[in-house]
């Protein structure tokens, strides 16, 4: 089998509403590129019928595949499809597409290249939020100091939920991801970082979806004690 020059991840929590649609566009976005390309659709925990919806897709376009993982949190679905993949590229991508799927080619050889990690941003000079409530860009701009205060010091937008890692990346830093909620992204950032990779913020047209998944007070606080957990894990030498 071919080694897929790109894969998509798409973590999936009680999305059978919106999966179907987005799997739609984005294998059509697929079938026109030059590239070969999977998507991995990773279910866990979910309530409602999102492992049906992803496994019925999957049956009719070969290069889907549906994931099942029986304890929910994002960052555990994120790991599990990351070092599932198969691509010279991984990159996972919110099941909302609040950044247009034409965008994911900004990520990736040739219009990118020579970056180890390619994150989408809403901060970086030319990005551009669409229908954002005050409130909540001040509640992202002021966890974001945070990050950059207790762990990523010069990254503008390390929660935007749209990351590109070459192959050789992800075999060494997402073994050593510990966190399995809203915090990994910042973790697994973090440990590149760390072992010095190198990463770029890609500006992104981004579209605010209302039914975000993220509760502002019960998540920022623990997200904020998850920075505080990653400066003690590097201290003891876990992301060595």
């Amino acid at each position: 089998m071919t080694t897929p020059f790109l894969s998509i991840i798409i973590p999936a929590y009680n999305e059978e509403q919106r999966l179907p649609n987005a799997l739609q566009e984005l294998t059509s976005f697929l079938e026109k590129q030059s590239y070969q390309a999977e998507v991995l659709v990773v279910e866990n925990g979910s309530s409602d019928q999102t492992y049906d919806v992803a496994q019925e897709f999957s049956q009719k376009v070969p290069y889907v595949k549906a994931l099942h993982e029986q304890q929910s949190g994002k960052g555990r679905a994120v790991k599990a499809g990351m070092l599932a993949a198969q691509g010279q590229y991984r990159m996972f991508c919110d099941v909302d597409f609040s950044m247009p799927i034409s965008e994911i080619n900004c990520f990736i050889p040739p219009v990118l290249e020579g970056a180890d990690v390619a994150i989408g941003s809403r901060e970086a000079p030319g990005a551009v939020r669409y229908d954002e409530p005050f409130y909540r860009h001040l509640t992202g701009r002021v966890f974001n100091s945070l990050v950059r205060q207790l762990a990523l010091p010069g990254l503008q937008d390390t929660q935007c939920g749209f990351k590109c890692f070459s192959g050789k990346v992800v075999e060494e830093i997402f073994p050593l991801q510990t966190m399995m909620g809203w915090s990994f992204d910042a973790e697994v950032l973090f440990i590149a970082r760390h072992r010095g990779f190198r990463i770029v913020e890609i500006p992104i047209s981004w579209y605010y979806n209302a039914d975000s998944r993220v509760s502002l007070i019960k998540d920022s606080w623990q997200m904020a004690a998850d920075l505080l957990s990653i400066q003690r894990n590097a201290n003891n030498g876990l992301y060595n």
